[in-house]
């Protein structure tokens, strides 16, 4: 057995110094990765968040995602939107890919989250 291993990384110890309380189920961006919060964290406090996995997310109505699409999240807008789109700064390209179809109107879709590690867009 390897004397390496630390942990499984299947999820993180994050602490929130955003200014605002977490909401369980929320994305969080942590440095380029992106990850879903396991409990709520308030201000101040630390909690557990999942790095991998596919979940369930917002997303940006009027537009049809593709399976396997790569996605971008769009930080001011709290949602997935397409690879073809232009980030703005602060938003996260290349860590997430659309894990099933999503029609047009859905505000929802299934992301796999980190199967690469992100950028950090700079603007």
């Amino acid at each position: 057995m390897s004397t390496t291993s630390r942990e499984s990384g299947k999820t993180i110890l994050f602490t929130n110094s955003t200014g605002n309380d977490i909401a369980v189920n929320s994305v969080v961006v942590i440095g380029s990765l992106l990850a879903i919060a396991t409990v709520n964290i308030p201000d101040g406090e630390s909690g557990e968040c999942s790095v991998e996995g596919v979940h369930k997310l917002p997303k940006t109505a009027g537009v049809v995602f593709d399976l396997g699409e790569k996605l971008i999240w769009d930080v001011s807008a709290g949602a997935f939107i397409k690879s073809n789109a232009t980030p703005a700064a602060g938003d996260i390209s290349g860590a997430a890919i659309c894990w099933a179809a999503a029609v047009s109107g859905a505000t929802v879709c299934y992301v796999k989250i980190n199967p690469a590690l992100g950028t950090v867009e700079t603007g």
